[in-house]
């Protein structure tokens, strides 16, 4: 028997699988595209573009046409050269063959310079669409010919055949997402308009059609000012203190883009980019144009003696009311950080901080009457920076004086095991009642929440730290907040909202959700904030009792337990008991967390500002186009 067991674990290496072709990609999906999920079939879209804009970016072409069929297509046309339709030497196949069925192939790799330039992060490109398409047909433009094949699965069902002939150049790619692969194989308009208009920022002059045939919506996008009506368009619904100021450079191969305007508000909207990706993470670009931007604004102000005795500036100071778009594109980008979204090229910063700081000392000198507004900003800013220090060190004092320097209020857990411990921030004393009795105490701590927190979007640091329960909060936490935040002292790994499923509750935890976004940022991405899930209905029949959580899912289970089922609406958390809240919302095996998470900083600060800012008729126009999706629950709190 031990002989069996140690022949069948034997390690040699005919037990090694080699994947090869496009085997990797089937076998394990979300390496190429992150996931299976909505986000990864839209990444297969993307893949496409991101060609096509390549050639753009090289000059060929001036047109991407993305066209959405009722028959569940997406397809995607430029007017590039076309892939190449010939043999290639080190294959027996053509190169339109090896760029659908080979990862890591295309011109961006050969020693040829076929793109100076390039968009994709990972080079995997459309050879990974084709893998995860249940049907794909490739059609090429070239030498006054149409060529076409066709995959199924990313195989080849035909060979590459002139079917006619053409007129001009480019590449058309057609193809079907595999059902067998993605939670869902629906396109979302909305999802695709969003990096479409980004793209179309980005690359000033080359226009995107975005077609829709399931609804007959179509939306053009061209920007001939780029990342100028880019900053503009951030700025749309704000009071502007200058114009938009722009900058553009080309050296040894990078070109560099600079669009900065700052607004009456207290938010700072800083996007970086390298070869169109986002670069969340900063880098290099972003690092050169804050060095420029400190540099400019503070000689400026200390030249023209703008800047009183009692006050000194900081880098801190001059991102209050700023929004900025930094653009590079260069030959060989070196990514680096966590999600390889950070920018490691270091000519990048001094390129960046020669055509920052050039550009804005000629723009403060030529235009006064601005110059002075802008300072006058950072001034403003850095007196409230130092009232915010002040109202800091209050509530440092104040906690100390309580005691452990934890609030009274809070109920908190024993284990001093970080990672597994849970914060539940609770609407009401009652619920959070229930919630400290119904809890393990262990590892989940409750603080209570007294009636809706601060609107951090329309306020100042100064002005947030004076509200009582967003100090209680901040202390709880123990990260501090502002320029003293520091995300390695967070007391637990779980920061959980838990509010009513009403109205009321759902605007408690925007204003909660605005806040963390706001000021402690790094909380949402290093995944520690959640929202819990308390069931919307009680269902019941004789004996037989089931907590729902969604609309369509009380009609399933009412379908199934008959017509005599007894149904209860929870609206508050205090409607249930100890036991109910535990089983249902707070314990691991059972509850529904929703982890927060940013996907698209653009698309969530842009929400954020719809929502909670000052603008009136943008709320109202938002809430208008999502009124479907809320059904019975919609209000209009404006």
């Amino acid at each position: 028997m031990e002989q069996e067991v140690s022949q069948k674990n034997e390690y040699k290496a005919e037990s090694i699988q080699v994947l090869s072709g496009l085997d990797p990609v089937k076998k394990r999906p979300g390496m190429f595209i992150g996931s299976t999920d909505e986000r990864g079939l839209h990444h297969l879209v993307y893949e496409v573009i991101d060609n096509s804009v390549d050639e753009a970016m090289a000059g060929y072409g001036k047109k991407i046409v993305l066209k959405l069929t009722k028959e569940g297509y997406a397809s995607i046309e430029d007017e590039g050269r076309g892939m190449p339709v010939d043999k290639h030497p080190n294959y027996p196949m053509s190169g339109v063959q090896v760029i659908l069925t080979m990862l890591h192939s295309g011109g961006k790799f050969g020693d040829g310079n076929a793109y100076k330039v390039s968009g994709g992060l990972h080079g995997v490109g459309v050879s990974v669409t084709n893998a995860l398409s249940e049907h794909l047909i490739v059609e090429v433009k070239r030498d006054g010919k149409l060529y076409r094949q066709e995959y199924k699965q990313g195989n080849p069902v035909t060979e590459l055949t002139a079917v006619g002939d053409a007129t001009g150049t480019g590449t058309k790619v057609t193809f079907k997402p595999d059902t067998k692969v993605f939670d869902t194989v629906i396109f979302h308009f909305d999802t695709l308009k969003r990096r479409i208009r980004e793209l179309a920022f980005l690359n000033k002059g080359l226009l995107f059609v975005l077609i829709d045939e399931r609804t007959e919506k179509e939306e053009n996008f061209k920007y001939d000012g780029g990342i100028k009506e880019f900053v503009e368009y951030l700025n749309q619904n704000k009071i502007k203190l200058s114009e938009v100021i722009y900058f553009e450079k080309e050296k040894d191969g990078t070109s560099a883009e600079v669009a900065l305007q700052y607004n009456d508000g207290f938010n700072e909207q800083i996007f970086t980019f390298a070869n169109n990706i986002n670069t969340h993470e900063g880098g290099t670009h972003l690092t050169g144009f804050r060095t420029a931007l400190t540099r400019s604004l503070n000689s400026y102000a200390e030249k023209k003696q703008l800047i009183p005795k009692d006050t000194s500036l900081t880098s801190d100071d001059f991102k209050e009311g700023l929004t900025a778009i930094v653009s590079v594109k260069i030959p060989n980008p070196q990514f680096e950080g966590q999600t390889k979204t950070k920018l490691g090229n270091s000519d990048v910063k001094g390129i960046i901080d020669t055509i920052v700081t050039n550009g804005l000392n000629t723009y403060l000198e030529e235009h006064p009457k601005e110059a002075r507004i802008l300072v006058e900003k950072c001034l403003s800013a850095a007196r409230a920076r130092e009232a915010a220090k002040k109202a800091r060190e209050l509530v440092r004092r104040k906690s100390i004086l309580g005691g452990a320097g934890l609030p009274g209020k809070l109920w908190d857990c024993s284990s001093k095991e970080r990672d597994k411990t849970e914060l539940y921030l609770v609407e009401g004393d009652s619920a959070a009642g229930t919630a400290k009795m119904g809890r393990t105490r262990e590892y989940q701590a409750i603080l209570p929440l007294k009636g809706k927190v601060i609107n951090v979007e329309k306020a100042r640091l100064v002005k947030v730290l004076k509200n009582t329960e967003i100090t209680t909060i901040i202390t709880a936490i123990g990260t501090s907040v502002g320029e003293e935040f520091d995300v390695n002292k967070a007391r637990y790994g779980k920061i959980i909202i838990m509010t009513d499923a009403d109205v009321d509750g759902s605007h408690i935890a925007c204003l909660l959700l605005t806040f963390f976004y706001r000021f402690m940022t790094q909380l949402i991405e290093q995944g520690k904030i959640y929202l819990a899930q308390p069931p919307l209905y009680k269902l019941q029949k004789g004996k037989q009792v089931k907590y729902v959580y969604t609309e369509e899912e009380k009609d399933k289970i009412v379908a199934e337990m008959g017509e005599g089922t007894s149904m209860q609406r929870y609206k508050g958390l205090g409607e249930m008991d100890a036991n109910q809240l535990w089983e249902t919302t707070m314990d691991p095996q059972n509850r529904i967390l929703k982890k927060i998470q940013i996907e698209d900083a653009l698309r969530a600060n842009e929400i954020f500002e719809t929502l909670m800012g000052e603008e009136v008729e943008a709320r109202k126009q938002f809430i208008m186009e999502h009124a479907e999706e809320l059904g019975d629950e919609i209000e209009l709190d404006i």
